[in-house]
């Protein structure tokens, strides 16, 4: 089989992947960054009451705003090239592989979901206390999404907990906390918060 694959379109997948990754991963730690300045000057305001803490937090949600939307595109048209650029690897290391994406799937990208609209359309019809909390919630639920897409990406660079089924001729998960604790993906997601906090 490996045989009759035509190394161009290994080749074409791999460009393709690249470059999507590359454009998505400028509005990463953009996003991971402007949650904190946003928190940060809503806070201010909460606590001082001052308008301009409110329209500073507000100019900075809008361009928030704008990075988590095209941040959110860039992320599913990847998740789509894993099925449909490296299909036979998704097939291989599938049952491994897709837990932290579903994991981020289902609950930090819904957690951020949902309270980012409270954050954008709920300024005057919920409280103060409340919108404030949704505004850190949006960004600890950016936060917990980096943490198990990096758990996937750490993964790929060091694989643990799991072996190789010969009956099924694919890889399984036998330890969940060894994938999601690697200290690869601890090392990663530091990296990865702390450059955004910058």
């Amino acid at each position: 089989m490996i045989e009759s694959i035509d190394t161009s379109l290994i080749d074409w997948s791999r460009a393709q992947f690249a470059m999507t990754a590359m454009y998505h991963w400028i509005f990463v730690p953009l996003t991971l960054g402007l949650a904190v300045v946003m928190g940060i000057m809503e806070t201010l305001y909460y606590k001082t009451g001052n308008e301009f803490w409110k329209k500073t937090a507000q100019f900075w949600m809008k361009l928030f705003g704008i990075n988590f939307a095209i941040g959110v595109a860039t992320g599913l048209i990847l998740e789509f090239e894993f099925g449909t650029n490296w299909s036979n690897y998704s097939w291989f290391v599938g049952d491994i592989f897709g837990a932290p994406l579903a994991i981020e799937g289902i609950l930090a990208f819904f957690m951020e979901a949902t309270f980012i609209a409270v954050m954008f359309f709920g300024w005057g019809k919920v409280s103060k206390r409340f919108h404030l909390a949704s505004t850190w919630l949006t960004g600890l639920g950016a936060t917990i999404s980096a943490w198990w897409i990096l758990v996937a990406n750490a993964w790929m660079q060091h694989p643990v907990g799991m072996e190789f089924n010969p009956d099924t001729f694919r890889n399984e998960m036998v330890d969940f906390w060894a994938v999601a604790t690697s200290p690869v993906a601890v090392n990663k997601f530091f990296h990865t918060v702390l450059s955004g906090w910058v």
